[in-house]
């Protein structure tokens, strides 16, 4: 890849950018890790809110032009590394599918279990929150993806998004116990760059 094209990743380990981490390794990208230590609010810094105004992470920059959201960061690298095929073809129909799912996640799902683990204090009725409940928001994704991915057979970004949330969900334990979704999460683990980014991560502490 020409140096041009190379992507600053900025990066501090106890942060959602874990995520684009990975997707980075899946995807076989050339980049830079740029170290931005939270505990010493680099994220707030002056030059850092040139990056990303909300002064947080995960970030990237990449000819030039900046990305932040997590979701967003999957969705452009999908993308930009067709080869890696984590996502649909623009055109094909399941594309559709693969942005509903990518979306879900971060609309849905997170809503959804901070709800879980903190409890509103007064009751808010399912249609006035975007997700319902916690209860229909679990269903739908165990119905989504007992014994597969969520496209089926495909691997997508959108697998790669949810089941790295899932997987700290399980971890913090912010979920209860799921043999579905913790299969499911097994599963979108067990690939070849997943295992290299998992020893990246362990060196990254």
């Amino acid at each position: 890849m020409n140096p041009s094209n190379k992507i600053i990743f900025y990066f501090d380990p106890m942060s959602r950018a874990q995520v684009i981490y990975r997707m980075l390794e899946e995807v076989n990208a050339d980049y830079d890790i740029k170290y931005t230590h939270l505990k010493k609010n680099e994220q707030k810094t002056p030059e850092f809110l040139k990056i990303n105004p909300m002064g947080k992470l995960p970030a990237i920059t990449h000819k030039g032009v900046h990305v932040s959201e997590v979701a967003a960061i999957c969705l452009y690298l999908a993308d930009i590394f067709p080869e890696a095929n984590l996502a649909p073809a623009i055109g094909d129909p399941k594309r559709g599918e693969y942005y509903r799912w990518m979306f879900f996640a971060t609309n849905c799902l997170e809503p959804a279990v901070m709800d879980y683990g903190f409890p509103r204090r007064t009751t808010v009725p399912d249609e006035a929150l975007g997700y319902g409940n916690f209860q229909t928001t679990i269903k739908t994704l165990e119905n989504a993806v007992k014994d597969h991915f969520l496209l089926g057979n495909q691997f997508t970004a959108a697998d790669l998004y949810m089941s790295s949330y899932l997987e700290w969900f399980f971890f913090q334990k912010s979920i209860p116990e799921n043999e579905i979704l913790e299969a499911y999460v097994n599963r979108c683990m067990d690939r070849p760059r997943t295992r290299i980014y998992q020893e990246k991560r362990k060196m990254s502490f």
